[in-house]
Order: structure tokens, then sequence, then C-alpha cells
């Protein structure tokens, strides 16, 4: 593996650079994916979702330890039939609302040091593309990787438009977004993973360099801890 560490400088220039983040609990301070759904769906249907979820769970409807089932479930129940513009309106308040004051200053810092040393900037999540999107271009990440709901006619379906976006979808994807193999060690691209949970393992797998950010007792092997005080990368 090569060093994990984001101030190695490499010899070759013609790499392409690239820094893959994930967003909740890693650039977020917290999970912002229910209260969104809370706040779009309203706090009372929200709460009649997740009991009735929690009864389709019990009566083995929906598998109960299928975390990507029972989050596509959810969004059906809360969102089918509601028309996309208003919740991409609702996602850009609530962006406003995460950049004021609900980021970690210390990996924004390390995200704008990304950016401003050239680098293409992604977050690659399993929360919503309506607040990542407005969020991503306030802070000029380049491209966003999340959870987009399947639209008709300008409503949503109830189904999602790809697969949740967690553990091995998070590197199928990203492997798409740069236009390398399904397998193998990325080639021409040198990149940066920032994760917090098990969830991100396979996207830091991919990297050159692997910054953790979760609990040092679920930390994955051959990764760094992410600490505020490390020097910027070289580069």
């Amino acid at each position: 593996m090569a060093d994990p560490s984001p101030h190695t400088p490499r010899a070759d220039r013609a790499l392409r650079r690239v820094a893959a983040f994930d967003f909740d609990g890693t650039l977020s301070r917290r999970d912002t994916l229910v209260p969104f759904l809370a706040l779009a769906a309203g706090r009372q249907r929200f709460a009649r979702a997740v009991a009735r979820l929690g009864l389709l769970g019990a009566r083995r409807r929906v598998p109960a330890r299928d975390r990507d089932a029972l989050k596509e479930e959810l969004i059906r129940m809360l969102f089918a039939g509601r028309e996309e513009r208003e919740l991409r309106l609702l996602g850009e308040q609530y962006a406003r609302t995460l950049l004021a004051d609900e980021l970690r200053p210390e990996v924004l810092r390390r995200l704008e040091q990304h950016r401003d040393a050239g680098h293409d900037v992604v977050f690659v999540s399993a929360s919503l593309v309506y607040y990542l999107e407005p969020l991503a271009e306030a802070l000029g990440v380049h491209h966003v990787i999340a959870v987009e709901p399947a639209v008709r006619d300008g409503r949503l379906t109830g189904e999602l438009a790809r697969p949740n976006v967690r553990a091995e979808q998070k590197a199928v994807r990203l492997r798409e977004w740069l236009g390398q193999p399904g397998d193998g060690r990325l080639q021409g691209v040198e990149l940066w993973a920032y994760g917090n949970s098990s969830g991100d393992h396979e996207l830091l797998e991919l990297a050159d360099h692997r910054l953790w950010m979760g609990s040092r007792r679920r930390m994955p092997t051959g990764v760094e801890v992410f600490t505020p005080t490390a020097r910027a990368f070289d580069g």
C-alpha cells in the first residue's frame, strides 16, 4: 500500500489527483439524512413511517438487517408522488443550514486545501443529492455521488435511480466517475479518501492515502487517523 500520508508528493505530475470525501460524520458533525427526511416529510409523518417500517421488519416484509432495503422503503413511504422541484428547494434551504454550523472546520480546511491545490474533489455519500449538490456548489466541490431518487414526469416514483451509495457501491460509483475498470488498481489517479464508518471501507481501500475520521475501535487496517494538526500535502 502507498504511504497513506496526504503530504507525500509524487514525482509524476501527470497523475490526476482526486480527493473523495464521505459526508455524514466525516465532513458533517452528525447524521444529516434523518433530519432532512423529517423536515421534508413533516415530523409526524416521518414518525409514522418509521413505526410502519419497524412493523414491516417484524413481519419480515422488509429485511430488518438490510440497511439498503430499509432506506429505500422509507424513502418510498415518505416521498412517492412528491414533486422533485419541491424537494430540491428544501434541499437548498437545508444546505444553507449545514453550511452555517454543521461542518467540521478541520475537515473543511482539508477539503479547501485539496480544492486550492487543483485536485478534483468529490462527495461519495449515502446522503441525498437534494442537499449535497447545492452544498457542493457552495464549497467548490466538483462532483457529487450520492443517493438519487428516481423521477418520472417531475415526481418521485418511490424507487432509487441507482443502488444506495454505501459500502461496495461507493467504490463502484467512484470508479465509474473516474472512467476506471471495475477492479484492480486505479490507473493514472492519485486518490485521497476520507471516511468514518464501515460503509466507507471499500472507498478507503481504493485510495493511495486513506484517512480515518471515526472511532479508533472500528478503524480498519491500513488507514491513517486524520488529525487537524497534520501539515498540508505538497502539490
